[in-house]
């Protein structure tokens, strides 16, 4: 099978650190609101690395910690704070310049809002070095709907149908999702265990650096994944 360069990138976790990003949201809004540190690690937890609807995730908070401001306005403060928390590291924007130097496309999907997921890839550098974006709150659809995959690879002057890869964290919205929609797929395990069985991945990469070496180094021309 002759594969083309195509490579799909989640966001979070992926290509930006937001477990870091976030537990340094939750310090300062611990502080801003005097609910000591205690409050700041039991956001962490409640936050299940952002796989909950986040209007719902507010308005525990507010409910948990008895906050005055609605959830609608708790929630808006956090979009509005986020891109200027999350950092992507040199080594990740340096990869996806050379990759596109090579003859990659590249594009990011990421389910999201997109005024926060927006300016979170402008503002860390990433907007300059891929070629589209593709944000579930901009666009409206979500992964793991194979429609947002195409959509990314035809912003990136692609057709879906040639293959490439997706790279991410999640095994549902971007490992399944991207094996649904005929592309090979790298788990960006960030050093966890893959939950329940073995991984449905092709490769499990520690992180994107990782990920973008392999694709840079040619390897991918031999792979063969299985179809969904």
């Amino acid at each position: 099978m002759s594969v083309q360069r195509l490579a799909l990138f989640d966001l979070d976790d992926t290509l930006v650190d937001r477990q870091l990003a976030f537990s340094a949201w939750a310090a300062g809004f611990a502080d801003e609101h005097g609910l000591g540190d205690e409050a700041s690690r039991w956001l962490i937890t409640a936050d299940k690395r952002g796989t909950g609807p986040r209007d719902q995730y507010f308005r525990v908070v507010r409910e948990h910690f008895g906050l005055a401001a609605a959830a609608e306005e708790l929630w808006a403060a956090f979009r509005a704070q986020m891109p200027d928390l999350v950092r992507c590291d040199s080594q990740v924007l340096d990869g996806l310049t050379q990759l596109r130097a090579s003859g990659w496309r590249v594009g990011i999907v990421s389910n999201g809002m997109a005024d926060n997921q927006l300016m979170k890839i402008e503002r860390s550098g990433l907007g300059e070095r891929v070629d589209a974006c593709c944000v579930s709150g901009d666009v409206g659809i979500r992964k793991p709907d194979v429609r947002i995959f195409q959509l990314a690879a035809e912003r990136c002057g692609r057709n879906l149908a040639d293959g490439g890869w997706m790279i991410g964290d999640n095994p549902e919205h971007d490992i399944a999702g991207g094996r649904a929609a005929g592309l090979g797929t790298m788990w960006v395990s960030g050093q966890r265990l893959w939950p329940g069985g073995e991984s449905r991945a092709d490769r499990t990469v520690a992180d994107a650096a990782t990920a973008i070496s392999l694709l840079l180094d040619g390897s991918w021309r031999q792979h063969r994944w299985s179809q969904p």
